[in-house]
């Protein structure tokens, strides 16, 4: 059996839109995903064994001389270069001038989807490949029962460019409580004090608050058995892509045409101002700010 290496060494949200691709290269050989080894409840849903790599850190010994290794990474030269390090017999990447090694190679384009861009380098290797295909089985992991069917609001995200208001968000949290439905705040740790913030804004009780309480696993399942979700443009908005759980997603800097639900379809719910900016900015992004509480509630009216 061929062995194929995919570098993808980057966070959840970036996990979640290589599926589609991973998924394509499973039917040409056995699938090792190179990727932070947090993410390997994911990709044992996903079909294909994770061996860890860190970004842009050399590969481990043991992918060396795959059959084929496929930079699912970046569009080069640095990633290009640590592939070419690992010696695989074929390297398949996005053609970059600064490494003679892809010439010939798919051309990279800038305004694409993220899921669609690593689906189309395979398909112009041959390899037919369906973005479409996002949706991961539900973890078996149980989440706490009476969360079951709530509304998870998960306030955080990488950068300050990309979250929206604290004071927002409890009051969606709030509205939610109001209208009966069970609401729970999730979070890494770096994000419980955010979390206990919205939480105790919202008048929650202290067991919705779970912030910091649940690793990838327990998270993965507290999304897909969740009646809804709230969140910003984050690794969860990909989560409840990947496993149906209807969602309302905020964006700011980054439209959701290059990283939101691939044509926003039911039961998910994208808003957006329109404006762009840098995703990487230490203040809420001025278009996310353009989105206000009644806007959230309203897309939530209409979910199923």
């Amino acid at each position: 059996m061929r062995r194929i290496v995919a570098l993808r060494a980057l966070g959840l949200g970036d996990f979640l839109t290589a599926v589609p691709a991973l998924r394509a290269l499973q039917p040409h050989g056995d699938v090792i995903v190179a990727a932070p080894r947090m993410l390997a409840p994911l990709a044992a849903l996903a079909g294909v064994s994770l061996v860890h790599a860190g970004e842009l850190e050399s590969l481990p010994a043991e992918l060396s001389g795959a059959d084929l290794l496929v930079n699912l990474h970046g569009r080069g030269p640095q990633s290009h270069r640590i592939a070419l390090a690992a010696a695989p017999r074929r390297l398949l990447a996005f053609a970059h001038p600064d490494v003679p090694e892809t010439a010939g190679l798919p051309a990279s384009r800038e305004d694409e989807h993220e899921v669609a861009r690593w689906c189309r380098l395979l398909r112009e290797a041959g390899m037919p490949a369906d973005p479409g295909l996002l949706r991961l089985p539900r973890p078996g992991l149980p989440e706490p029962a009476w969360a079951r069917g709530a509304t998870l609001v998960h306030p955080g995200a990488a950068s300050a460019a990309r979250r929206w208001p604290a004071e927002r968000f409890a009051s969606v949290a709030r509205s939610e409580a109001a209208a009966g439905r069970t609401v729970v705040v999730t979070g890494g740790p770096h994000e419980r004090a955010l979390a206990t913030e919205v939480a105790a804004a919202a008048g929650l009780p202290q067991r919705a608050l779970l912030a910091g309480r649940t690793g990838l696993a327990q998270l993965a399942a507290l999304v897909a058995h969740a009646g809804r979700t709230v969140c910003g443009d984050t690794g969860v908005a990909h989560l409840a892509t990947a496993f149906g759980t209807p969602s309302v997603v905020l964006f700011g800097p980054t439209p959701p045409d290059a990283w939101g639900p691939p044509g926003a379809p039911a039961p998910h719910r994208v808003l957006w101002a329109g404006l762009r900016g840098d995703p990487h900015a230490r203040r809420p992004d001025a278009g996310l700010l353009r989105i206000e509480t009644d806007d959230v509630l309203a897309e939530l009216a209409g979910l199923p």
